[in-house]
C-alpha cells in the first residue's frame, strides 16, 4: 500500500528530485540540446490529407527536439504524442504517432506535435514538461487550439497518466497504451522477478555484480528448469520454477489467457534489467532505487517459503519514492480529470498488465472510475497493437469527449472476470490473429463474434 505522507526530504535527497540538466540549462540556448546531447530529426516528408500535402514543421524548443504536422484542413483540435523509454544514450530523438494514428489524425482535421524531451533515461518530469512546452510552442506557431488530447505509449503512459494530473484541465482527454500507469510498482516487479528467481533457485546475488548476466544468471534458469523453456514448447519447468511463474503471473495481472505462454516468451528479459548499481545516478539513470519488496506477499508459498525466505530489499532513495513532487519519475495519483481510454497487451511482461489493475484500483479509490476506459489486447510483446486496434480506441475516446459517451471496454479489477478464457477477445483484432500477426497465435482462438 503506497504511504501518501511525505518524508522529511535532506538536500540530498532534494537534489536527486531535480529533472537532469535543471542547472545546465540556465546557460544553454533553448534552440539547442544541452551539453552531452546531440539531435537527430531527420526532415519528416508531408503525407497526403485527402489529395492535398500536409504542413510539417521541425525544430528546437527548449533543448528538445519536436516535429508538428498540420492538416490542410485544421479542425482546431491537437494531438500530442509522447514516445516512451529512448535509452540512457545522449542522441534525442522524436518521432510520429505509431499504430497509424499519424494519417489517422490528420485525415480526421487533427494536428499533431512531438518533443524529444529535453532528457533521455526514464524521465518522465521531461516528458511531462516538454510535451507542455510543445502544446504552448504550437499555440503561437500555428494558433491556439481549442482542444488539446495526450497520447502516449510505453513511458509515454506514464506521462500521459502524470500530465492530466499535473495540468487539470489543460487536456481533454488521453490515451495511453501499454503505459507504466502502476509508476513505481513496475520497479517492484523488476526487482521481484530478480530476487524471487535467486531465491528458489538457491544463487544469491542481490545487488548484482557485472558478471550477472553472463555467469550468474545462466545457474538459476538451469536450476528451475527455464534454460530450454520455449513459447509452444514443452514445459521443462521443475517444482521450484513451476512455483517461480505462478508467482509472476501473479505479480504480473493473475491467472488470464496465454500467461504461460508469455512467461515462457519474457522468461529471459528481466533478468537484463538486473545491472549493478552506479553511484550518483540520477532517478533517470536508475529508476531501480525507487524499488523494493519489503512488505510484498507472494503467492503461491509453497513449495518453498519465499515469503519467509527471499532477499528482502528497502527503498534506496525512500524521498524520491514518497514524494508527490513532478520527479524523473513520479507518481501517478490515480485522479484522472478527464476521460481516459488504455490500451494493453494481456501478455505484456516488461510493463506488465497489472500496471492496468493498478491504476483501476486507484481511480476506483478516487471516485473516477467513471472516467477511465480499459481495453486489454491479446498480445505478448510490448506495445503490439494493430493500426485497427489502436484507431478504434482513439475513435472512440474523441467521440467519448465530444459526446460524453462513455465507451464500452474491459474489466481489469475481478480476477475471476480477467481468468476466463475469452478475456481480451472483445477488443483484440480478428484480422490481425487470423493472419498470424506478431505472437497472435500464442493465444488459442477467441468464439466466433
Amino acid at each position: 500500500m503506497r504511504i501518501r505522507a511525505l518524508a522529511a526530504l535532506t538536500a540530498t535527497a532534494l537534489a536527486t528530485l531535480l529533472p537532469a540538466g535543471t542547472t545546465r540549462a540556465d546557460t544553454t540556448p533553448g534552440d539547442q540540446p544541452l551539453p552531452g546531447y546531440s539531435i537527430q530529426n531527420p526532415p519528416l516528408a508531408p503525407v497526403q490529407v485527402h489529395g492535398a500535402p500536409s504542413r510539417v514543421m521541425q525544430g528546437v524548443y527548449r533543448h528538445a527536439a519536436y516535429d508538428i504536422e498540420v492538416p490542410p484542413h485544421w479542425n482546431g483540435r491537437l494531438a500530442m504524442f509522447a514516445h516512451g523509454y529512448a535509452g540512457q544514450g545522449k542522441v534525442l530523438a522524436v518521432g510520429p504517432p505509431p499504430f497509424g494514428l499519424r494519417q489517422r489524425m490528420l485525415d480526421q482535421g487533427y494536428a499533431w506535435a512531438a518533443s524529444s524531451y529535453y532528457d533521455n533515461g526514464y524521465d518522465v518530469r521531461a516528458g511531462v514538461v516538454g510535451t507542455r512546452d510543445l502544446a504552448d510552442l504550437f499555440a503561437a506557431k500555428v494558433g491556439r487550439p481549442r482542444q488539446r488530447i495526450i497520447v502516449g505509449a510505453s513511458m509515454g503512459g506514464h506521462i500521459v497518466g502524470r500530465s492530466i494530473e499535473q495540468y487539470p484541465g489543460y487536456y481533454a482527454g488521453a490515451l495511453p497504451m501499454c503505459g507504466v500507469l502502476g509508476d513505481d510498482a513496475l520497479f517492484d516487479y523488476f526487482l521481484d522477478y530478480n530476487v524471487v528467481a535467486q531465491d528458489l533457485s538457491g544463487i544469491r546475488e542481490y545487488p548484482v555484480t557485472a558478471g550477472y548476466q553472463t555467469t550468474t544468471v545462466p545457474k538459476i534458469e538451469q536450476a528451475l528448469g527455464l534454460t530450454g523453456l520455449t513459447p509452444g514448447g514443452p514445459d521443462t519447468t521443475n517444482a521450484r520454477g513451476k512455483q517461480f511463474r505462478s508467482i509472476l503471473i501473479g505479480r504480473t495481472g493473475g491467472a488470464r489467457p496465454g500467461a504461460e505462454q508469455a512467461f515462457a516468451y519474457w522468461k529471459d528479459f528481466p533478468f537484463t534489467l538486473a545491472t549493478p548499481p552506479a553511484p550518483g545516478a540520477t532517478l533517470a539513470e536508475d529508476p531501480g532505487q525507487l524499488a523494493t519488496n519489503r512488505f510484498t506477499r507472494y503467492t503461491p508459498n509453497t513449495p518453498v517459503d519465499v515469503n519467509g525466505t527471499v532477499q528482502r530489499v528497502p527503498v534506496a532513495n525512500p524521498a524520491a519514492r514518497l514524494s508527490h513532487r513532478l520527479s524523473q519519475v513520479p507518481l501517478i495519483d490515480g485522479r484522472p480529470n478527464v476521460p481516459v481510454l488504455s490500451l494493453h497487451g494481456l501478455g505484456d511482461m516488461f510493463v506488465p498488465f497489472s500496471m492496468e489493475e493498478a491504476y483501476a484500483a486507484e481511480t476506483a479509490r478516487n471516485h473516477r472510475s467513471g472516467l477511465l476506459v480499459q481495453r486489454a489486447v491479446r498480445t505478448v510483446q510490448h506495445c503490439e497493437f494493430s493500426d485497427a486496434e489502436a484507431g478504434a480506441a482513439w475513435d472512440d475516446l474523441i467521440r467519448w469527449i465530444g459526446t460524453g459517451r462513455r465507451p464500452a471496454g474491459d474489466v481489469t479489477t475481478k480476477p475471476s472476470v480477467v481468468a476466463r478464457p475469452d478475456y481480451g477477445c472483445r477488443f483484440s483484432d480478428p484480422a490481425a490473429y487470423a493472419a498470424g500477426t506478431g505472437t497472435r497465435r500464442l493465444f488459442p482462438p477467441c468464439p466466433a463474434r
